[in-house]
C-alpha cells in the first residue's frame, strides 16, 4: 500500500484520483482551499481520507502535512484562460508560485516522486496537428505561461535536487463532478446543464475549432502510472494525456443534443482572446514510456458524464437515455 497527497483534492479531477487510489487499497492524504470546489465532492469518501482544509501557497504548513507520503499528484490549479486574462496576478499565484510551494514542500518532506497535472495550452495555437512533446511550447494565454512554468519548475527540482518529477499535459478534461455553475465551467458541463434548464447555449467562435476531450477516467489511469513507472523513463518529462482524436465544439454540441433530445441551436460569439483554434494529442509518447491507453472513448465519457448530471439535476434517467446506454 501506498501513501498518496493530492492537492486539489476537493476538484473533480482530485476527488476522482482520490477515489481510485482508495478502491485500490492506498492511502489518501490531500488539501484543497475549497476556492474553486466544495468538500461535497468529498462527501462519499471523507471518512476515509486524511483532509485538510489549506492553500498549496502555506508551504511549511504543506510540508509538514505532505511528511510521510510516497507520491504527491498536483492537481491544484484555478484552471481557467478567461480568469488567468481577467485575474492574472491571482491566476498567477495560484498557478506558478503555488506549484513552487508544493515542490519546495515535496522536497523538504522527502517525497519520492510529483506528478504535475500541466496543460495543453502551452502549445498554443501551432497549426501542426496533433501536438507532440517536441514542439515548442507557443503559449497564448496567462495560465498557459504559468502552467508551462510550473513543468519547468518541476524539471529543476529535478535537476538540481534530485525531486522527481513528471507532467502530464492534459488535454481537456471532463466528467462527473465537474463544476458547471461558473462561467470559467468547461464547455461539455455547461451545454449539459444549459440542455438540462432548458436553455440555450453560447459557443465562442464558428464552432469549428476542434478539442481532444479526454474523459476523467483517463486521466485518473495516467497519473497512477506516472506514479509506478521508471524513473529513468519519465523523471523530468512531459506527456501528452488524451485519446488522439479531436472534436469539434459544433459536433459537441450536436452530440449532446441528440443524447438529451434537445432541439435549440445555439447562438454564436466572438471568439474569445486566449482560446486556440485546434487541439488534438500525440499520444504516443505516454503509450511508450507510462504503458498509457485511455480506458474510455470520447462517446464512452460522454454518456457516463450525460447520466451523472441527469441524475444530479433531475434524478431521473429519461428513457430515451436509458434505451441508447442500452442499445451499446
Amino acid at each position: 500500500m501506498a501513501r498518496y497527497f493530492i492537492t486539489g483534492i476537493a476538484g473533480f479531477i482530485g476527488s476522482s484520483l482520490a477515489r481510485a487510489l482508495l478502491a485500490s487499497g492506498h492511502e489518501v492524504r490531500g488539501v484543497d482551499n475549497l476556492s474553486c470546489s466544495d468538500s461535497s465532492n468529498l462527501s462519499d469518501i471523507l471518512s476515509d481520507i486524511d483532509f485538510c482544509q489549506m492553500d498549496i501557497n502555506e508551504t511549511d504548513r504543506l510540508c509538514d502535512f505532505m511528511r510521510g507520503v510516497d507520491f504527491v499528484l498536483h492537481e491544484a490549479a484555478l484552471a481557467s484562460v478567461p480568469r488567468s486574462i481577467n485575474d492574472p496576478m491571482s491566476s498567477h499565484t495560484a498557478n506558478a508560485t503555488g506549484t513552487l510551494s508544493v515542490l519546495m514542500a515535496a522536497q523538504t518532506a522527502g517525497v519520492s516522486r510529483v506528478v504535475y497535472a500541466a496543460s495543453s495550452s502551452a502549445y498554443g495555437d501551432q497549426e501542426a496537428h496533433p501536438k507532440h512533446e517536441s514542439m515548442c511550447p507557443a503559449p497564448l494565454s496567462p495560465y498557459a505561461v504559468q502552467k508551462l512554468a510550473g513543468e519547468n519548475y518541476v524539471k529543476s527540482f529535478w535537476a538540481v535536487h534530485g525531486l522527481e518529477g513528471v507532467c502530464l499535459r492534459y488535454f481537456n478534461v471532463f466528467g462527473p463532478g465537474q463544476a458547471a455553475d461558473s462561467p470559467y465551467s468547461g464547455v461539455i458541463a455547461r451545454f449539459i446543464t444549459d440542455m438540462l434548464a432548458g436553455e440555450q447555449s453560447t459557443i465562442f467562435g464558428d464552432g469549428f475549432q476542434s478539442r481532444d476531450f479526454t474523459y476523467v477516467a483517463n486521466v485518473v489511469s495516467a497519473n497512477l502510472l506516472a506514479c509506478q513507472a521508471p524513473r529513468e523513463a519519465v523523471a523530468g518529462e512531459v506527456f501528452n494525456v488524451g485519446t488522439g482524436r479531436s472534436q469539434t465544439l459544433n459536433t459537441l454540441y450536436a452530440t449532446l443534443a441528440r443524447i438529451l433530445d434537445f432541439q435549440a441551436a445555439p447562438t454564436y460569439k466572438k471568439m474569445r482572446a486566449g482560446d486556440v483554434f485546434q487541439s488534438q494529442a500525440d499520444i504516443s509518447r505516454a503509450r511508450s514510456a507510462l504503458g498509457y491507453s485511455p480506458t474510455h472513448t470520447f462517446e464512452q465519457g460522454l454518456e457516463e458524464t450525460v447520466s451523472w448530471y441527469i441524475q444530479k439535476t433531475l434524478k431521473i434517467v429519461p428513457k430515451h437515455f436509458e434505451q441508447m446506454a442500452i442499445s451499446r
